[in-house]
């Protein structure tokens, strides 16, 4: 499978997950679940929120990597930037979401640690592809 591939079916495949996500958010709200709603498990509801948005903007940034790989000529990611985008869009979103299944006391749980790893390996790889695409003629 090649990368343009391969960002088009993670991409598509992450914008189900986290709308699917979303739409769990909503009925977890119009449910008025209080493990979801109360006061004291605000930073869950902040967490789940933050991982339903990071997780769809990402899956639109791995679409557009696809169809810029396949339209635009003489465009190529190398296959560490390639990773790192798809595995920045793994980890951040995923490290909010499990930052907010556990809390303690108003401060979210371990898995947060992910968010600022992935955050990092997005940002590469968002900046390699820029870069390529300014040395384009």
């Amino acid at each position: 499978m090649n990368s343009s591939d391969r960002h088009l079916r993670f991409g598509w495949w992450s914008l189900f997950a986290f709308l699917t996500l979303g739409v769990v958010l909503e009925a977890l709200h119009g449910f008025k679940l209080s493990w979801y709603l109360d006061v004291d498990v605000e930073m869950r509801r902040l967490m789940f929120t933050l991982a339903h948005a990071h997780g769809t903007l990402f899956a639109l940034v791995n679409i557009a990597a696809g169809v810029t790989l396949r339209t635009v000529k003489g465009f190529e990611l190398t296959r560490p930037a390639s990773l790192a985008l798809l595995w920045g869009s793994v980890l951040l979103p995923i490290g909010f979401f499990l930052g907010g299944v556990v809390i303690h006391d108003g401060d979210p749980g371990l898995g947060v640690i992910l968010v600022p790893i992935g955050a990092l390996l997005v940002v590469y790889g968002v900046f390699s592809a820029a870069r390529t695409l300014g040395k384009i003629k």
